[in-house]
């Protein structure tokens, strides 16, 4: 029985979705051997690891698992604590846990947004909107989007908080929450914006909101050469200077777009920004077919929630149109928790949709 499972599943399997992110990897691979070439073998593992964790993930019978959740997210949670407590500092932020042995380092924030999403879906799967969210439901909920929100910009990680709060706030406004709510959540973020900026903000944090309203910083200047630089078709590799003599700094992760422009101008952004466009729409279309599936839903209005707010933060802050934020642009730029991640929640959103028609096949719902 499992056999014929898994045979039906594969021949479900939505390999349009797989040919969406291709163009991604290969360009990201591209850019990041132009780059650094070491980097580019450590690209090659973190991928090749990705691609592991999707088939393992996508062969696990998800549905049948979901009272392990909870689980999952509180595991979650307690990693967050520890980061606390005994993670690693590089540049004042401690987000990082090392494990010993392998002496590699893993980031519980970045898998916190994987968790928050299959939490939701969980939880709204239990007890869906009967049309929408009252108070005390909205309530409820939102206790598991604000737990890991304070835990992330204690690190300090705002950037990364910030989209864990918009993506769980996103999810539950698509789902359906009184609009009453929504009108007294927008009145106060209004008030408490000015007094979260003057005392709960770090010095560093303002002074890159400051550099955003006045003055570019370093990095955002040399971005922004690259970026001119580029012109309509972009230039060769040794007439990239900006990113070959090192002016643009973290040009394989954080300013990967800078890099893109300069080397394929007008046109490979363009590209790139229609590509991420195609995605987005097509895992929103997707969610709406999927009606009163809701677990599944809410995996997929999430994943294209993630993938707009990591890719437009990204690209705005490149030309100065944004803070700037340690986001990374989804499968372009280097790292290996980023994409791991994304490959988990791409292997989650093609085993719910592939299962679900088998068991809805045999009369199981």
């Amino acid at each position: 029985m499992r056999s014929i499972q898994n045979n039906l599943a594969i021949k479900k399997f939505d390999f349009f979705l797989i040919l969406l992110l291709i163009p991604f990897i290969l360009i990201s691979l591209f850019l990041v051997n132009e780059i650094s070439h070491r980097l580019f073998i450590k690209e090659l593992i973190y991928i090749s690891i990705g691609f592991i964790v999707f088939i393992f993930v996508y062969f696990i019978p998800i549905r049948k698992l979901l009272w392990i959740i909870p689980f999952i997210y509180w595991l979650n949670i307690i990693l967050l604590i520890m980061v606390d407590l005994f993670g690693i500092k590089i540049l004042g932020a401690q987000r990082w846990l090392k494990i010993p042995i392998i002496n590699l380092t893993i980031q519980p924030a970045e898998f916190m947004k994987t968790t928050l999403l299959l939490m939701l879906g969980y939880l709204i799967y239990k007890y869906p909107p009967r049309p929408v969210y009252n108070l005390k439901e909205f309530l409820r909920l939102s206790i598991y989007i604000i737990i890991p929100f304070l835990l992330i910009a204690k690190e300090p990680d705002l950037g990364t908080a910030l989209i864990t709060l918009i993506i769980g706030f996103g999810v539950l406004f698509i789902i359906g929450v009184d609009k009453k709510i929504w009108i007294t959540l927008s009145i106060f973020a209004i008030i408490f914006t000015p007094i979260a900026y003057k005392f709960l903000l770090k010095d560093y944090q303002k002074k890159r909101i400051e550099h955003f309203l006045n003055k570019p910083s370093y990095h955002v200047k040399q971005s922004l050469i690259a970026i001119g630089s580029g012109g309509l078709t972009g230039k060769s590799k040794k007439n990239a200077t900006q990113t070959q003599l090192k002016f643009l700094p973290i040009a394989s992760s954080d300013f990967i777009f800078a890099y893109l422009v300069e080397r394929f101008g007008f046109i490979g952004a363009s590209f790139i920004i229609i590509l991420y466009f195609i995605l987005i729409v097509y895992l929103l279309k997707k969610a709406e077919k999927l009606g009163n599936d809701y677990f599944a839903k809410v995996m997929y209005i999430g994943v294209a929630l993630m993938i707009f707010i990591y890719a437009f933060i990204n690209i705005a802050m490149t030309m100065n149109l944004a803070p700037v934020v340690g986001v990374p642009l989804p499968l372009l730029s280097h790292g290996g928790t980023s994409f791991i991640n994304f490959m988990i929640l791409f292997a989650i959103l093609e085993n719910l949709i592939s299962r679900k028609d088998f068991l809805h096949s045999h009369g199981v719902k």
